[in-house]
């Protein structure tokens, strides 16, 4: 008996799985920033705090660090002078690059990252060689993302916030609005934060940036708020 010749194959619509919406991420006002570094001191993740809040590096930036990317001292004496910074070169991502190639950049840290930095340093005991991550482990591997969140947990805790609804990645959030809050124009911060232009930072932190235009135009009613006689 010959084989049986299939039938055409056909083709049956099925209903697309609707993911969940993600979690809109916040970002901490001045005071809340202020009493979370101090809720901070005298943790291990004192450092890693003070250096995700200050410089928005991505927490999966942050972990990654080692020690020869970080330049505590600068040279002041250089023509222009060098601050001191960190090099953001790899991230605890699959295959260890960056989120993009403009994530890949120099940034100066203010003093309040230099001084936990210097403490973070002295607190290991012998000088880290070049190699060695920043914030590692004991054993001197990366540190994991759940231990992360469940120390900074506490933290947020002590600083009188809701351990609940931050996380660290809202440290970078709240970099963005307080420069945002400080007039600092939207493609400066685009800049410190890695993007390849201001889009991604609009679409991303449109809830942190301040609405410069809205009070452009206020402003500007106030300056000409008397008319002149006609």
């Amino acid at each position: 008996m010959a084989p049986r010749r299939a039938g055409p194959l056909r083709l049956v619509p099925c209903t697309v799985p609707v993911g969940q919406a993600g979690r809109p991420s916040k970002s901490l006002t001045l005071p809340q920033a202020e009493a979370l570094l101090a809720a901070a001191e005298d943790t291990p993740l004192h450092a890693y705090v003070v250096l995700s809040l200050l410089t928005g590096a991505r927490t999966e930036e942050v972990r990654a660090l080692r020690w020869e990317h970080v330049d505590l001292a600068g040279n002041p004496h250089s023509t222009p002078p060098v601050p001191p910074s960190i090099s953001v070169l790899r991230s605890v991502r699959a295959g260890g690059d960056t989120k993009t190639r403009k994530s890949r950049r120099r940034i100066a840290i203010p003093s309040r990252c230099v001084d936990a930095l210097t403490a973070h340093r002295a607190s290991l005991g012998n000088v880290p060689d070049g190699e060695t991550l920043v914030f590692g482990t004991r054993n001197g591997t990366e540190l994991d993302a759940h231990n992360v969140r469940r120390a900074f947990r506490r933290i947020v805790a002590a600083a009188g916030l809701d351990p609940t609804v931050w996380t660290p990645r809202e440290l970078r959030h709240s970099f963005v609005s307080l420069l945002s809050d400080s007039g600092m124009p939207l493609e400066q911060i685009a800049r410190l934060l890695g993007h390849n232009g201001t889009a991604v930072t609009e679409r991303v932190y449109r809830h942190q940036l301040r609405p410069v235009l809205e009070e452009g135009a206020a402003a500007m009613d106030g300056i000409f708020s008397e008319r002149p006689p006609r």
